[in-house]
C-alpha cells in the first residue's frame, strides 16, 4: 500500500483522489493546507486524520510514502524539492516548474535521493495516446503536428472585472502558455523529441501574463503548430499530417476519438476505451513505479519534463512573459 499526501486542496486534487482510489495500493492519509480549517473540510471529505500546516512538519512525517502536489506553478519546484530530500515520491501537476533551472533542480534532487518524481501530464498515458504512438507509422513522413486548446477561463471574467486571480497572476507562474499550451508541447515532444527552433507569439494581458497564444516550431521535416488561451474558446480538433494520411485528435488534453484519413479516402478508427477519468493512469504509473523499485517512468520521462520546461521558457522570452520566479 502506498499512502499518499495531498497538497492543494481543489477541484484537481479531487479529481485525482477520484482516479487514484481505483487502484488497489493507493491510500490516501494526510491533507496539507495553509489553514487548519480548509484542510479539516478536505479531509473530512475523504476520512483522513492526519492534516498538515506547515510543509517541512508533512515532508519529515513517517506517515505517508508519496505525495500528490497541486499547488500553484510558481511552488511546484520548491514544494517537490523538499519532499524529495526527506526521501517522499512526488507527483507533481504540470508544469512541473517555472522554469528550466527549477525544472533541472527537481530532477537532480530526485536522482540525489533514489525516489521517484514524475510530472503529472495526464495526456501520455491515455490509451488512445498510446494508440496514436503506435499507429503513427501508417500515415508515412510526418509533415505537421498541429495541437489547439483553447479554453475559456471562468476566472477571465472576474479578470474583465478587475480582478486579478491566480490564474491571470504572473506571480503564480500562470498563463496560457504555462497553464493550457503545455498540454499541447508535451505530446508533441513525446512523439517527436526536441525540435530545432520556435516562433512564439502572443497576446499579453495587463496584468502580465498570455492570455492566447501560438507557437510555431521547426523539424528537420516537419514543423509543430500549437494554439492555446484562456481567454477564447475552440471547437477545432488537432492533427497530425502526414504524407500518407492524417490523424484526427478530438482532444489533445484527453484524445479520446482519434481516427486515421487516409489519402484515398478510407477512414480507420483507432480510438481505444478508456476510463472517463483519465487521471487514473498517471496515477497508476505513478504507484507502479514505486512498487518496481523505479525511480523514472519511461513514458513522461525526465527528458520529456525538461525538454519542454526548455521550449516554454524560450516561447516566453520570444513574448516577454517573465515570472518573479526567473528572477532567483
Amino acid at each position: 500500500m502506498i499512502r499518499f499526501g495531498i497538497i492543494g486542496t481543489n477541484w484537481i486534487t479531487e479529481k485525482f483522489i477520484d482516479a487514484a482510489s481505483n487502484i488497489e495500493d493507493f491510500s490516501l492519509v494526510a491533507v496539507y493546507s495553509r489553514t487548519e480549517e480548509r484542510a479539516k473540510a478536505f479531509a473530512a471529505k475523504f476520512d483522513v486524520t492526519n492534516i498538515f500546516t506547515d510543509l517541512e512538519t508533512m515532508a519529515k512525517s513517517d506517515v505517508l510514502d508519496a505525495v500528490y502536489i497541486a499547488s500553484p506553478n510558481s511552488l511546484h519546484a520548491e514544494q517537490s524539492i523538499l519532499f524529495l530530500q526527506h526521501g517522499k515520491h512526488v507527483i507533481c501537476e504540470k508544469p512541473l516548474a517555472s522554469n528550466v533551472k527549477e525544472a533541472e533542480a527537481i530532477v537532480q534532487t530526485a536522482k540525489a535521493h533514489g525516489v521517484v518524481f514524475m510530472e503529472a501530464l495526464k495526456t501520455t498515458f491515455v490509451p488512445s495516446f498510446v494508440s496514436i504512438k503506435e499507429n503513427l507509422h501508417k500515415i508515412g513522413t510526418v509533415r505537421r503536428y498541429f495541437a489547439n486548446f483553447c479554453q475559456y477561463s471562468s476566472r477571465y471574467d472576474k479578470y474583465k472585472e478587475g480582478i486579478v486571480l491566480n490564474a491571470f497572476n504572473p506571480a503564480f507562474s500562470n498563463g496560457s502558455l504555462m497553464d493550457i499550451g503545455v498540454y499541447c508541447i508535451y505530446p508533441m515532444v513525446a512523439l517527436f523529441g526536441e525540435p530545432t527552433d520556435l516562433r512564439a507569439n502572443a497576446y499579453m494581458l495587463e496584468s502580465g501574463v498570455d492570455g492566447e497564444g501560438t507557437v510555431i516550431f521547426s523539424y528537420p521535416e516537419m514543423e509543430g503548430v500549437v494554439s492555446f488561451s484562456k481567454i477564447s474558446n475552440s471547437f477545432i480538433p488537432s492533427e497530425i499530417q502526414g504524407e500518407k494520411g492524417t490523424i484526427v485528435i478530438d482532444k489533445i488534453s484527453t484524445p479520446s476519438k482519434v481516427e486515421i484519413h487516409y489519402n484515398d479516402g478510407t477512414v480507420e478508427d483507432i480510438s481505444r476505451p478508456q476510463v472517463e477519468n483519465t487521471m487514473y493512469y498517471e496515477a497508476k504509473e505513478f504507484i507502479e513505479l514505486i512498487k518496481e523499485n523505479k525511480t523514472e517512468s519511461q513514458i513522461n520521462t525526465y527528458a520529456n519534463s525538461l525538454t519542454t520546461s526548455k521550449l516554454m521558457e524560450r516561447a516566453r522570452k520570444q513574448i516577454g512573459l517573465v515570472f518573479p520566479a526567473d528572477r532567483n
